[in-house]
């Protein structure tokens, strides 16, 4: 063999020696991915803001019960239910020829401070926040040149609108707060004319380079793929973009990814499984979040009045009934085009962070029980569960029922040793916990109170004398919590 071939194979043979494959050839490209186990933070955060912002805050318009964000694809695609009534006030507002991207100059940010979001989001008890860095219609809050460039025109908050690093600026007071800081990126662009065209060179040429350019600029702790809908992972290269996300990245250690990377892997392939306006989970068997808006919309809706929105009271229920089945919460704020927080966002985001501020001990950190949730007396009628759009009328689960419906008066989750009793209604003398066996030593308190509280068995049920509460001058929970100190085994 000539000494330059014996050389050459040799070269070859050093290369496959030191760098190592993901998975072997015969294997699924998703077992490696699959087989990571989440950043430890992530499960134990709980409760985390999503943040949807963009040009679509300009107009801040949709139908009723429809997002805000998808104003462009309303406006321009028949087959979308809402078409007719976006395209008529388009229309009426801004003139057939008012193209959906000459709302980008009046995308102005003028008011965003995010030192004063970060403070909110610290005031609201959210371990974690998640911020479009873009959303379908391509507009990019970092100086992605890729924008600019296959959209042929400025396309990112550097070159027109807010005329700053939205990204950027957001991601170092959230992260100087002390709190986790995500991204959201769609995989695909509704109108971009080089996905029109040709998705594989889109892919290529842009989603790829763009998707790395964000990780390495950013460092994002989390990644919420959406968009992924139209074409399976194949064609996204979801599994070599997180093999050099998980292995290559500046964000390798710490983060954390969703299952929207292609048109199969929802509830299949991912660090957690998404459900979106739904129930979540019926337990945790693989790690999964809810995410919702606070109305009907993720994108700010100038349309939405105060009976969209759902209420705090509600929304501390939910959380509780989601840990208490091992998932994460997910809630979503849409800013102004001028840059601010609603008030009625913000005013929501203060009543779960009070809430927090007693009963955060039952929630961070903490794991399932043995099981969820204890049904009063009557006809149980759980949640529906599904990926997007199921019913979740946590009210009737727990303190305004049908008649004859059973209604879960207690959520369980434990840290250690202790459990915890989650109560959305106090009992009037005695909390009846059935089927809690506990030693002697176990001490009993409640959240905020601290006084240890007498408590009781009654053949294989727990008996908690309630305490004297002035819920007037309380001013009233929207659950309260008993801790069950040394009460499980480790």
């Amino acid at each position: 063999m000539p000494l330059a071939r014996r050389l050459l194979l040799l070269a070859a043979m050093t290369l496959a020696l030191t760098i190592p494959a993901s998975a072997a050839p015969d294997e699924d490209p998703w077992s490696a991915i699959d087989a990571r186990p989440n950043p430890a933070w992530w499960g134990e955060a709980k409760f985390g803001l999503f943040i949807h912002w963009g040009p679509y805050a300009v107009p801040a318009f949709s139908a009723q019960n429809e997002y805000a964000e998808w104003y462009w694809k309303a406006l321009m695609d028949e087959s979308v239910g809402h078409h007719a009534i976006v395209k008529s006030f388009h229309a009426a507002n801004y003139g057939a020829d008012f193209d959906y991207q000459d709302f980008a100059p009046d995308f102005t940010a003028q008011l965003f401070n995010p030192q004063d979001w970060a403070d909110l989001f610290v005031r609201s008890g959210a371990r974690y926040v998640v911020l479009t860095s873009k959303h379908h219609d391509g507009f990019a809050l970092w100086p992605s040149a890729d924008a600019s460039r296959t959209w042929n025109r400025p396309w990112n908050a550097v070159e027109i609108g807010p005329q700053r690093d939205v990204l950027g600026d957001l991601a170092a007071a959230t992260r100087d707060a002390g709190l986790k800081f995500g991204i959201y990126f769609s995989l695909y662009e509704w109108f971009n004319p080089l996905y029109q065209a040709d998705p594989d060179r889109f892919v290529s040429e842009h989603m790829i380079p763009q998707f790395k350019d964000v990780v390495n600029r950013y460092h994002p702790s989390v990644i919420f793929a959406d968009g992924e809908w139209e074409h399976p992972a194949a064609l996204w290269h979801s599994t070599e973009m997180l093999d050099w996300l998980f292995h290559h990245s500046p964000s390798a250690a710490d983060v954390v990814v969703n299952d929207r990377w292609g048109k199969e892997t929802r509830h299949a392939h991912g660090g957690y499984f998404t459900t979106e306006y739904g129930s979540g989970m019926a337990d945790a068997t693989h790690p999964w979040e809810e995410n919702r808006g606070m109305g009907h919309s993720y994108g700010y809706s100038r349309t939405e009045n105060l009976a969209d929105y759902t209420t705090g009271r509600e929304f501390v229920l939910m959380l509780a009934d989601i840990v208490s089945r091992g998932g994460n919460f997910l809630l979503n704020i849409g800013p102004t085009a001028d840059g601010r927080i609603p008030v009625i966002m913000q005013q929501r985001l203060t009543e779960i962070g009070d809430w927090l501020s007693i009963n955060g001990e039952a929630i961070y950190g903490t794991t399932p029980w043995k099981r969820s949730t204890q049904w009063s007396a009557g006809i149980i009628r759980d949640s529906e569960r599904g990926q997007y759009k199921s019913g979740y009328d946590i009210l009737k689960l727990t303190v305004a029922p049908d008649p004859g419906q059973a209604v879960k008066e207690v959520l369980f989750t434990r840290k250690g040793t202790d459990l915890f009793a989650i109560c959305p209604v106090l009992p009037a003398a005695t909390l009846r916990l059935r089927d809690v066996a506990a030693p002697a030593t176990t001490v009993v308190t409640l959240l905020g109170n601290g006084t240890a509280l007498s408590w009781q068995t009654d053949g294989d049920d727990l008996l908690i004398d309630m305490p004297a509460i002035d819920v007037s001058r309380d001013g009233g929970r929207a659950a309260y919590v008993f801790k069950l100190a040394g009460a499980l085994t480790p």
